[in-house]
């Protein structure tokens, strides 16, 4: 290959990590390139993708409840970890600007193609509103905004929590708690326990979006690493586990392979049927909610949920 663009160190490193082991894996969070976000953006409008329909209601329909629920009585930022396109944060920003609640939006996401979708799609809108974005990984920007003690709300929807095993979303949890000044809050997008095959079709869906979702993690490879991946050998399968509430997702090597990156100087050897874990979503109860909370040091304040009981806003105070 003879086009290739500056490799990312961490992904560099996450894909020799991940791909020399015993169980293969690649983290879900290099799922969101600027091709990946864009082909997200195809899995939200699937009507089988349930969670993005669900939170939309919620911001849409109780975003003056959730205001009346907020313990600021002066100015505060309203800081969104993983902003995407936006849609959903719009209905929220509308109905606070229409309540003349005083706040600066610092929308925060690792694609700045995403982020200048975004700023677009919300100035249109609401051409009046204060707002800072900022590109980069949310764990670095978290340490800056920790130095400001303006009063915060925190965004962090779309079920994003459930893609963390459960010891790394407490420690995610706990950062954030860290970085929270006292009486700072969080509102929360969780997924619900609920009917298996609704969730089961959401995550493997029949227009075969999913796939190329995970399949771009592939290309990326191929793109940033310089590797020769050839990608209808691979297959992509989703199980969830009602047990657990856990939705685990792999790509599958369709026949025993290798290929080879220039760039790391590494040749990747795959049996036939051997499997690249990629993704953990986790459904969580009302219960585990409330235990997960305590045990990063929050409050739960309120779950606001959608008509279906579905998915949850759940808002923690610190």
């Amino acid at each position: 290959m003879s086009t290739t663009t500056a490799p990312n160190t961490a992904f560099a490193h996450d894909v020799v990590e991940g791909l020399s082991g015993e169980k293969k894996h690649l983290s879900s969070k290099y799922f969101y390139d600027d091709n990946g976000s864009r082909i997200f953006m195809q899995i939200m409008k699937m009507p089988e993708y349930y969670p993005t329909g669900c939170e939309f209601e919620i911001l849409s329909q109780q975003s003056q409840d959730i205001l009346k629920k907020l313990c600021f009585e002066e100015r505060f930022d309203i800081v969104e970890f993983g902003s995407g396109d936006g849609v959903k944060t719009k209905q929220l920003l509308t109905t606070f600007l229409r309540n003349q609640a005083d706040f600066t939006y610092v929308p925060i996401d690792i694609s700045q193609e995403a982020l200048d979708a975004l700023q677009e799609n919300i100035t249109a809108t609401l051409p009046n509103i204060k707002m800072t974005p900022k590109t980069g990984d949310y764990f670095e920007i978290l340490d800056e905004l920790a130095k400001s003690d303006t009063p915060k709300l925190f965004l962090f929807l779309g079920g994003n929590i459930g893609n963390y095993k459960p010891e790394e979303a407490l420690d995610l949890l706990k950062k954030f708690h860290k970085g929270m000044n006292k009486g700072d809050m969080l509102l929360m997008g969780m997924d619900l326990r609920k009917n298996p095959r609704v969730i089961q079709t959401a995550y493997d869906d029949p227009h075969g979006i999913t796939k190329a979702f995970n399949i771009n993690l592939l290309k990326r490879i191929n793109n940033e690493l310089d590797a020769d991946i050839a990608l209808d050998q691979f297959d992509f399968y989703s199980n969830y586990n009602p047990e657990n509430g856990e939705v685990n997702s792999y790509l599958v090597s369709l026949k025993k392979q290798h290929f080879h990156s220039t760039v790391l100087n590494t040749t990747f050897h795959f049996e036939k049927d051997e499997l690249i874990w990629t993704e953990l979503s986790k459904k969580y109860s009302l219960n585990e909610i409330n235990n997960v909370a305590e045990e990063a040091g929050f409050s739960v304040v309120h779950n606001f949920m959608d008509c279906k009981h579905y998915f949850t806003d759940s808002l923690w105070v610190k």
